[in-house]
């Protein structure tokens, strides 16, 4: 006879497996898509399931749930008698990611001088100075992750987890175009220069300036992503195949 004790731990025995199942698929899916932003997943390399699942040590079907999420994503294409591929880049989709981010990210800073311009002036300020001396040991490292951090700044303080959601996500997506050159000290340089030049702009709350400088600051990350991402592939309309 099955005990109403039995038919609850029943219950909740399914729910355990279930939960811990939703997180195996979660984090298959976080590490693939990590691997493909980071670049060590390359664009047009193929993603054999098998493979995949051997290294991370699961089962196929999260692999294969993951693989699928990621192609609604657009980072992979799924080829008949292939399988899935990484895209390949896109110039177009690098000029719309710069877009984007300048209309989202000038969002967030009128949004966080609205609530706490000091806060905002001083964090961003704090986090230059650092990437100065990261730059200055020659440790880029350091400095990617202070660049990271300098946009986030930004989009915490202006208080939606919504924006942080989508400016961290178009980050993260334009991160797989400058992996070849944003581990370059002119680069670095650059970058940092184009964030002083906003916080300039935000201490003296001159909005068109703000506006101008997150555009120029991502405009000069858009023009080296071309020049050391697309120079090799003029002849083909700046653009690779696999799209």
């Amino acid at each position: 006879m099955i005990t109403k004790a039995r038919v609850q731990y029943t219950k909740l025995m399914k729910k355990l497996v279930i939960k811990k199942d939703k997180t195996i698929r979660q984090k298959v899916y976080h590490h693939i898509r990590e691997e493909i932003l980071k670049g060590a997943i390359a664009p047009k390399e193929r993603l054999i399931e098998a493979k995949i699942a051997g290294e991370i040590g699961t089962s196929r079907t999260p692999v294969r749930e993951a693989l699928h999420n990621l192609e609604l994503e657009k980072l992979v294409v799924s080829i008949p008698r292939v399988g899935y591929v990484v895209r390949g880049m896109d110039m177009q989709e690098v000029e719309q990611l710069c877009e984007i981010r300048a209309a989202i990210e000038g969002l967030a800073i009128a949004w966080a001088t609205a609530k706490q311009p000091d806060r905002l002036i001083q964090a961003l300020k704090r986090n230059i100075a650092n990437q100065k001396k990261q730059i200055s040991r020659g440790n880029l490292n350091g400095y990617v992750e202070l660049d990271a951090q300098f946009h986030d700044i930004i989009a915490r303080l202006a208080g939606s987890e919504r924006l942080l959601e989508l400016t961290q996500t178009l980050r993260r997506h334009m991160l797989r175009y400058r992996i070849k050159c944003i581990y370059m000290t002119e680069t670095a340089e650059r970058s940092m220069h184009g964030h002083e030049k906003i916080v300039d702009a935000i201490e003296r709350n001159d909005t068109a300036e703000v506006l101008t400088a997150v555009k120029t600051h991502l405009s000069q990350a858009k023009d080296d992503i071309l020049y050391y991402v697309f120079r090799e592939t003029d002849g083909n309309d700046g653009q690779e195949a696999n799209r």
